[in-house]
């Protein structure tokens, strides 16, 4: 979708009214959700049975099943779906459902709703708990421990479903149309949609709905479904099924073609994995090295691991070392009042984040005030104009953030801040090293530390690791390289802009005042509650800084920052004697545009070659796609946001690797990949 530099604000929630006491029905469209009487049962027979799933599910052969809807309303037909698949002894090991929603419910108004149906009320709470603002984009939320996944895209179906068709690969088992009825809403039933949908399905994908209006049926025919009528649910006496057939799939359903230079789409397919029914690794295709153990490399070995992929993780010195080495760490995202890729990418990433780490001190990977606290984080702003502009765009999305006075701070933090500022309250500290020694205690993967410096080879089809002495440490059909700055020592990756930024801590043992502070707080730098008696503060930012050792001029600087912000610390802070206090330095990858290198590796003489025309003509389109080293794939640049950014930039990696829906749009995916380095210096003439 193209948002840049419009108004970023919250999409329109649904307006409800509450027909009878209990029956939601939209002001907008003049229709019901769902008939409060038998909603549950209609939702069964028109899309549980109407996509014949429990019997599909036994014969499936692969080791996930793809849903996609059109209208999450309620969730209803999720949660019946997903309680479906619980119940079910032999269902594939993952269900993935995906769901578009241009108008959301509110979430007072989504409890409301789905308090009415008790047998689904353990699931309903746990949607109800993940459920995010209502931030355009795609929201990827998991379930009974990563088995489920819902991708909940709010905005129009039809924007939504052609994003995907121009980037991912057939991958639709069944489709649950469910709009609001076509007289009230003839926009999710219109042949284009459709059209997207059958280019989605795989062979044999099923669909239904509630309706049998000639025109719907019309539209599904000519999109190349075939359409059969069945008896309705209740009242209503027909509704329609239908099936993209596997030669009908193959011969008839134009694929869709993207809009622009697709060079951020690999011009050879990868296979598909195929994996076990007990989720090991079903062949070779299933095994991928991971180079690197800081945090990108761990987040990337535990989403393919979850997958069922067996991993092996490479670390030249020990996990979590280097950037990912810090005590503590701050879930940071940046907020602006107008869209660009920095800053979707910024808060898509962040609120993935925290629901994943919110999900990991539930389950017990993380403990609480050891390895971090989700306590919230205030961003000081002292520019009144820009707060007061943040105020308008956080209208609807108080649960993302919200702007704080002097005074509410001081409520929050427990401490006198110098400002007022953002308050993010699913953000707070974390412990780098926890987070990667909970992620690589996998069962499926294997970590091997200490290996020395490693290059990639690849012979025969296999990415060979190969140590110094050009003996192979290991090798696996895909790789991912995660190495931080080193990633340019590696020959498939030199030609990668980055940066190495050396960034030192200081570490401080908690006194009385400063044990008051309750939530992390960042201003020119940044500190947190105590862990375990002593603040780690920070960090300075030294671009072409090569020192590794502690000076005293940057604990000065950082033991300033913390003064500014928090004006009651500043007397104790300025006793400190600067040359004997402890601290870390660590050095930061990062990039020329604050975005991270994300996605498969191109080759790039070849990239040069096949987009060369970009040098006479920037707009120009060419309708290749791009040559890209098979099954390479990067993970670096995250800069000073690895927290935030790792996590979902791991589902992307992972998502390609197990040709599976990205977990953001294609225009997002395209500003995160590392050919657009190439193609922007096609378009200066500087290559």
């Amino acid at each position: 979708m193209k948002r840049e530099n419009t108004p970023l604000r919250a999409l329109d929630t649904a307006v409800i009214d509450w027909r009878d006491g209990d029956t939601p029905a939209s002001r907008a469209y003049d229709d019901i959700y769902y008939d409060s009487a038998d909603g549950l049962a209609e939702s069964e027979y028109c899309f549980v049975q109407g996509n014949q799933l429990p019997a599909r599910w036994v014969n499936h052969d692969a080791r996930d099943f793809c849903i996609a809807e059109t209208g999450f309303g309620t969730g209803l037909n999720f949660l019946l779906t997903w309680r479906q698949w619980q119940q079910q002894p032999h269902s594939p090991a993952r269900l993935h459902f995906i769901s578009c929603e241009r108008h959301p419910l509110a979430h007072a108004d989504l409890e409301r709703a789905l308090q009415h149906w008790t047998a689904l009320a353990p699931l309903a709470r746990a949607l109800c708990e993940h459920y995010p603002p209502p931030l355009p984009g795609w929201h990827r939320l998991h379930f009974d421990d990563g088995a489920v996944q819902l991708d909940l895209y709010l905005g129009d179906a039809r924007d939504m479903l052609r994003e995907l068709a121009q980037g991912a690969p057939a991958c639709i088992d069944a489709w649950y149309f469910d709009g609001f009825a076509p007289a009230k809403n003839p926009a999710l039933w219109q042949t284009e949609l459709f059209r997207y949908a059958a280019a989605l399905s795989r062979p044999h994908a099923t669909a239904s709905t509630f309706t049998a209006a000639g025109d719907v049926r019309r539209a599904l025919t000519a999109a190349g479904f075939q359409v059969t009528k069945v008896s309705g649910f209740g009242r209503k006496r027909e509704s329609l099924r239908a099936q993209i057939g596997a030669e009908i799939r193959e011969q008839a359903i134009p694929t869709i073609p993207p809009e622009d230079t697709p060079w951020d789409l690999p011009d050879t397919e990868a296979p598909r994995v195929r994996l076990a029914p007990d989720g090991s690794s079903g062949d070779a295709a299933g095994n991928v090295l991971v180079i690197g153990g800081g945090l990108a490399g761990c987040w990337t070995a535990h989403a393919l691991a979850r997958r069922g992929v067996a991993v092996t993780l490479l670390e030249s010195e020990a996990v979590a070392g280097a950037a990912s080495g810090n005590d503590q760490g701050i879930l940071y995202t940046r907020l602006s009042h107008k869209h660009s890729a920095l800053t979707d990418f910024a808060l898509h990433s962040y609120l993935y984040a925290t629901r994943r780490y919110a999900a990991m001190f539930a389950s017990g990977l993380l403990q609480p005030t050891v390895d971090g606290e989700l306590c919230g984080q205030l961003q000081l702003q002292d520019d009144g104009e820009e707060l007061q502009r943040l105020q308008q765009t956080l209208k609807g999305l108080r649960t993302l953030a919200s702007v704080l006075s002097s005074n509410e701070a001081r409520e929050r933090l427990g401490l006198a801040s110098s400002s007022g500022g953002i308050w993010y309250p699913g953000s707070g500290w974390l412990r780098p090293a926890a987070i990667c020694a909970a992620l690589f205690s996998h069962p499926l993967i294997e970590c091997r530390q200490q290996t020395s410096r490693l290059t990639l080879q690849h012979r025969d089809q296999q990415w060979c690791a190969v140590d110094a002495g050009g003996e192979t440490v290991a090798s696996a059909s895909s790789a991912v390289l995660a190495t931080g700055a080193s990633s340019v020592q590696h020959t498939q990756l030199d030609w990668l802009p980055l940066r190495s930024i050396r960034g030192q801590t200081s570490h401080l043992r908690a006194s009385n005042e400063s044990a008051k502070l309750r939530a992390t707080v960042c201003g020119e730098g940044y500190i947190a509650p105590a862990r375990e008696g002593e603040h780690c503060v920070g960090a300075s930012f030294n671009l072409d800084d090569t020192r590794d050792g502690l000076n005293a001029s940057d604990h000065a600087d950082n033991l300033r920052k913390v003064a500014d912000a928090l004006p009651s610390l500043r007397k104790e802070l300025e006793a400190l004697d600067c040359t004997a206090l402890p601290g870390r330095v660590g050095f930061r990858c990062a990039t020329p545009d604050y975005l991270p290198i994300v996605g498969q590796v191109p080759d790039y003489h070849a990239f040069i070659e096949r987009y060369s025309a970009l040098r006479d003509n920037a707009k120009r389109t060419i309708a290749q796609k791009g040559p890209y080293h098979p099954r390479l794939y990067v993970s670096t640049g995250h800069g000073s946001r690895g927290l935030t950014s790792t996590p979902l930039a791991a589902e992307v990696i992972a998502a390609t690797i197990c040709a599976q829906p990205a977990p953001l749009e294609r225009g997002l995916c395209r500003a995160i990949a590392p050919g657009r380095f190439i193609v922007r210096d096609l378009a200066r003439k500087r290559v």
